[in-house]
């Protein structure tokens, strides 16, 4: 049988050392992949070529299937969100982003399990036709919401949450004050829930769900919503379950799909060997949802959650002193004894 190949970014900063352990345990679970390794970010700028090299697009239209590490996108007028750009190239329109506590993580509550549900491609933070006037004084920038957009998100957050068992589904929006973008988007929103008589839907504004977030995490299960206020609840939700180190994203659109730890490039500790690998690895599970093979997400994830929740090899962000690769042994001998079992 042919080996898959997926593209990998390692990225910039702490992304080529988190990468590599995070393809330590793809290749300790036989996961049947083959690398096709691309630059972008800083580190490609360093040796001459543009932020997202044509070699690199070349490479995730081949491939369709993307692990990335961190990205940096230096700061300065001439540079657009390395993300972003991505997302538009390959139309990612869905955002996911989980958020499940783990034992031995520190956070504020227990037993969180949300899933953010961001349409990626429209409103605000897409950043449509931004202009500033000659004299400084006027900045503007368009938001556009379509009903095709509000459709797809939202028919792929219903199928996600029927899929996975979720029972309620929380629709985030600003319709009282942005009554024709945010107002669009509930519309059809109401539309398709009719559609899942299974799931509970319950209609909630933005800043109402960021307060119900941290009073009472537990009353949700998936939220969707429109692109900026997807990008703000979802790392308010990883702030819930001890930080951005333990959170996941994946991008998905119809003909490509790109999996990341949404976490910085943590330029302070680059090369250091010290950084906590676990949002790639998490992303990694993520990506192997996507490809069908679930148990071997599932070990992984079990596998995580066991070393952490052990302790005996944990980095500093987690209440350890261990490296990054020794953390990461701890992972695989948990998954090579859970094959064993």
């Amino acid at each position: 049988m042919t080996n898959k190949i997926i593209t990998v970014i390692p990225g910039d900063g702490i992304g080529p050392e988190i990468t590599s352990a995070t393809l330590r345990v793809l290749e300790a679970l036989d996961c049947d992949l083959d690398y096709d390794e691309q630059l972008a970010g800083v580190s490609a700028l360093d040796i001459g070529k543009d932020l997202v090299p044509t070699e690199t697009l070349e490479s995730i239209r081949r491939n369709r299937i993307v692990l990335k590490g961190p990205l940096t996108t230096p700061v300065g007028k001439g540079f657009t969100s390395i993300n972003v750009q991505l997302r538009k190239e390959f139309d990612l329109y869905a955002n996911v982003r989980p958020a499940i506590t783990r034992p031995g993580v520190k956070s504020r509550y227990k037993n969180i399990d949300i899933i953010t549900i961001r349409e990626n491609t429209e409103g605000m933070y897409h950043g449509e036709r931004q202009t500033l006037s000659p004299d400084g004084s006027r900045a503007e920038s368009v938001s556009v919401i379509t009903r095709e957009g509000a459709q797809r998100i939202l028919h792929f957050a219903y199928e996600l949450a029927a899929r996975r068992g979720r029972e309620k589904m929380t629709v985030v929006h600003k319709a009282n004050i942005l009554k024709a973008t945010s107002g669009l988007f509930l519309d059809v929103a109401r539309e398709i829930s009719k559609q899942y008589p299974d799931i509970e839907t319950v209609e909630m504004i933005v800043d109402n769900t960021c307060m119900q977030l941290v009073m009472n995490p537990h009353q949700f299960d998936v939220i969707v919503t429109t692109n900026l206020f997807g990008d703000i609840i979802s790392d308010l939700c990883a702030g819930l379950i001890g930080g951005l180190g333990m959170a996941p994203g994946a991008n998905i659109g119809d003909d490509a799909a790109l999996f990341e730890a949404v976490h910085g490039s943590a330029p302070d500790i680059a090369g250091k060997k010290i950084a906590n690998p676990s949002a790639l690895m998490l992303a990694s599970a993520l990506m192997l949802d996507h490809l069908d093979q679930r148990d071997k997400a599932r070990r992984l994830r079990k596998s995580i959650r066991q070393a952490i929740a052990d302790g005996d090899r944990l980095t500093a962000d987690l209440g350890g002193s261990a490296s990054t690769q020794e953390y990461t042994d701890a992972v695989i001998e948990r998954l090579e004894k859970m094959g064993l079992d």
